[in-house]
């Protein structure tokens, strides 16, 4: 497989066929806290976009040319965790200065993004892949992209529900649970694209 087929692939198996909230099953707190307002959800997306994709650069920067040549691979969960603390870090003051009503809607959903397992799952998923650069930076961006659509499309959905009459026992984030397991099972179909 040539570099740029492989880069193909890279990008369709980490949007569509392994999701990372819908098939890995990663970043469900903001995919679930997040998710009540299109335009919330979008802004989130956007900062997770942005975050995952250079902490797959700086992470992959680090790991090939700082950790493995001293042989301190192990300190690689350690090293990712604060460079993702430190993007979290630039995201939030330049969303805080740029979009108030932005970083307000967003709460404390914003500072969660360092720990959002979504974001450690994929720099983790780069090194553990033997991913190169190019690689890493595409398979961030590819899965990050994965995760505001599917953040997106969950929130579409929600807003549409909001009027819809539903039993009141299950109204609310059981039926909101219930949305997630069926597109969760709409996203198993993209599996054949393999």
């Amino acid at each position: 497989m040539n570099s740029s087929s492989s880069l193909i692939y890279i990008i369709v198996f980490s949007i569509l066929i392994n999701n990372v909230v819908l098939s890995q099953f990663l970043g469900i707190c903001p995919f679930l806290g997040v998710s009540n307002k299109v335009a919330t959800a979008a802004g989130m997306g956007g900062a997770v976009i942005f975050v995952i994709t250079i902490a797959s650069a700086v992470a992959a920067v680090i790991y090939h040319f700082v950790l493995l040549p001293f042989n301190l691979d192990y300190l690689n969960t350690i090293v990712f965790i604060l460079v993702i603390a430190a993007l979290v870090q630039l995201v939030e003051m330049f969303l805080k200065k740029s979009s108030p009503g932005l970083y307000k809607a967003l709460g404390v959903y914003l500072p969660l993004i360092t720990t959002n397992c979504a974001v450690l799952g994929v720099v983790l998923l780069n090194v553990q892949n033997g991913f190169n650069f190019v690689q890493s930076v595409v398979n961030g961006f590819a899965t990050a992209c994965g995760f505001a659509l599917s953040l997106v499309i969950m929130a579409g959905l929600r807003e549409k529900m909001e009027y819809n009459d539903i039993a009141k026992p299950v109204k609310g984030m059981p039926f909101t649970m219930f949305t997630a397991s069926l597109m969760a099972i709409a996203f198993c179909g993209f599996a054949g694209l393999k």
